[in-house]
């Protein structure tokens, strides 16, 4: 058992400097935005993110035309 949990925590580890390799080794290292918002690509194809679209869609246009109740 206790074999086991040092395995793991082996692992763990090896796979958090992995993680790391490029803010450790690299001058102003940072880990790649991939939100769609901060991509320049995405937003040139206009592309945008879910949430913002949900929002857009909810927000109460000022011309709409409001629906009769039967």
């Amino acid at each position: 058992m206790l074999k086991l949990v040092i395995f793991c925590i082996i692992i763990i580890g090896i796979a958090m400097l992995f993680l790391c390799v490029r803010l450790l080794f690299k001058k102003n290292g940072r880990f790649v935005k991939t939100h769609v918002s901060q991509s320049k690509a995405m937003r040139d194809r206009g592309i945008t993110c879910v949430q913002s679209q949900d929002y857009a869609m909810r927000k109460k246009s000022p011309f709409a035309v409001k629906e009769l109740s039967k």
